[in-house]
């Protein structure tokens, strides 16, 4: 009678086991794209400071603010900037470190379930036989 009950509990935690996978991958996609968006504002953040440099101290510039447009100084603007552009870095380590964390947390999970992965690409042979069936052929008369 255990064993019944065990296969039944087996199939449900599989997909347990899936979906708490599912969710670790996207955890960590999730960091990714954080990472990668951090970077470009890190970027973006040093073009503007160089720009800014060299332009008169008392010249109007606009800043977006909460997704508001802000009309300020250059001399207003740039300390902002400059400190945004020293924080981000340790933002960045933050992220990566985090990063590094879900990718061993997604290894150990692996390994505790035995999970094998697999491509969905591997093996094209599989899918030429069936585009045969799935085609149709369209004859005009005119």
């Amino acid at each position: 009678m255990a064993k019944p009950a065990a296969s039944a509990k087996g199939k449900k935690s599989n997909e347990e086991v899936f979906a708490g996978f599912q969710t670790l991958r996207s955890e960590q996609r999730q960091l990714a794209n954080k990472i990668s968006e951090l970077e470009m504002d890190l970027n973006e953040h040093k073009i503007v400071i160089e720009t800014l440099r060299g332009v008169d101290k008392s010249r109007k510039c606009f800043r977006m603010v909460g997704g508001v447009l802000v009309e300020r100084t250059v001399a207003e603007v740039l300390p902002e900037l400059e400190n945004n552009c020293e924080q981000l870095p340790k933002a960045l380590n933050a992220l990566e470190d985090q990063l590094t964390k879900k990718g061993r947390e997604i290894n150990e999970y692996i390994e505790v379930h035995d999970i094998r992965l697999q491509r969905v690409d591997r093996d094209p042979t599989e899918a030429e036989p069936e585009q045969p069936s799935k085609s149709n052929v369209l004859v005009a008369s005119g």
